[in-house]
Formats: C-alpha cells, structure tokens, sequence
C-alpha cells in the first residue's frame, strides 16, 4: 500500500517506520527543512512543502495514495490535508490534541474516517487507522508494549467512571472503547464506562495483568 504522511514530528515518523518496515511506499510531507532532512536521512522520499497545499500533495502521489495521514500540530494544515485527500479517494487520518472541546470533535470527525490522539494513540495505533484495520485485536506491538482488551465486567470499579477519571497502572492508556457488540472507536475523556463496555488499552508487557486486575470485578 501507498501512504502520505503530513508531518514528520513524534507521530508521524513513528508510524513512517513502522509502516515502512511493514514494506509499504511512505511519502514524507513537511514544511520544515530540518525535518524534511531528518526524514531524508531515515531513508524515506519526502516533499518540501505545506501540507494543506493541493499541488504539494500531489506531487507526493496523493492521486494514487491509499491513505494520508495527517500529524502536524496545526488542526487546520491536517483537516485541509485531509479533505484534498478524500477528493482524491484515500483514507483520511487526522490528528487532534486531546485538549480540542467535544463540538470541535464532532465538527472534523465527521468529515474524516479517523481521528486519531497522539496522547493516547500514539504512532502505532495510527498505523492500525490508515491500514483500516479493527480496533478489536489483541497484538504485541513492541518487545515492552502490548494491545489488550478488556470487557468491563458488574462489579468493576471503572463502571460509572470516565475515561478521564480511570486510574490505570504504570503508563497504560485506553485508545478505543466501545459499548457491548459496537465496534471500538477513539473515545472522548467524558466518555462514561458501562458494563459490558470493552475498552483497548495500550500497556507496558509487564503491567498488562495489573491492568486487567484493576478493571475485574472487585472480590466479595
């Protein structure tokens, strides 16, 4: 598959590589030299330039592109890319801060097939996004790093708590949740948890049974 990436910053050189050494074509798009260097160092093709300029993306190959994903810190150069690439009929991945209110969510989200919170996402759940891929996997991500998912059972002391409220051990992050048999999505912080929920959570290896204790139903 062919992928433009808009933004070679934390987010988009992680999944640059890792896409890469999954053996797909990335393009690089960025408007800043020293990371268009870096990129070009890493070994991948770039393109100098604004990513919310039509005639930059298609000079990156956005007519042939499979996906683009956006990952500049500037929500308007990622939403601007990403609608050029829906006209041209790729997948479209934007980047949003978590800190956006839920009516500027709901303003992108529904004009994108992802959004995606570098906070709790990170480049390995993007990639998952621009391969349209299920959320609902159980998979190693890294030596250190794994994906689990985990139902939310009565009795669990996360019922009735948000997202945003949820202690989890070590560094552990949900990314997606969903309500009983719907798929899982990118949740919102004042998503409230039920039980039956499943939320996907990104954890350190050594603390994936930890986190699942936590989220168990409290003992009798």
């Amino acid at each position: 598959m062919r992928f433009v990436i808009v933004g070679y910053g934390r987010v988009g050189s992680r999944t640059t590589r890792v896409l890469s050494e999954e053996g797909h074509d990335v393009v690089v798009v960025d408007n800043d030299s020293d990371r268009i260097d870096r990129a070009v160092g890493d070994g991948f093709d770039t393109v100098h330039g604004d990513g919310a300029d039509e005639a930059v993306l298609l000079d990156a190959g956005i007519d042939t592109a499979d996906a683009i994903g956006t990952f500049t810190p500037d929500l308007n150069v990622n939403f601007a890319a990403c609608m050029v690439g829906a006209h041209h009929g790729c997948r479209t991945v934007l980047r949003i801060d978590e800190d956006y209110r839920q009516d500027i969510y709901e303003k992108y989200a529904a004009d994108v097939d992802e959004i995606v919170y570098p906070e709790r996402l990170g480049a390995a759940g993007a990639k998952t996004a621009l391969l349209g891929g299920d959320f609902n996997v159980v998979a190693d991500l890294t030596e250190s790093l794994q994906l689990t998912v985990v139902e939310i059972a009565d009795g669990s002391n996360a019922v009735g708590k948000r997202i945003s409220e949820l202690e989890l051990p070590g560094n552990a992050r949900i990314y997606a949740h969903g309500r009983a048999t719907d798929p899982l999505t990118i949740p919102l912080p004042g998503t409230e948890l039920a039980s039956g929920d499943e939320v996907a959570i990104i954890t350190e290896t050594e603390s994936a049974e930890e986190v699942r204790t936590t989220l168990s139903p409290a003992s009798s």
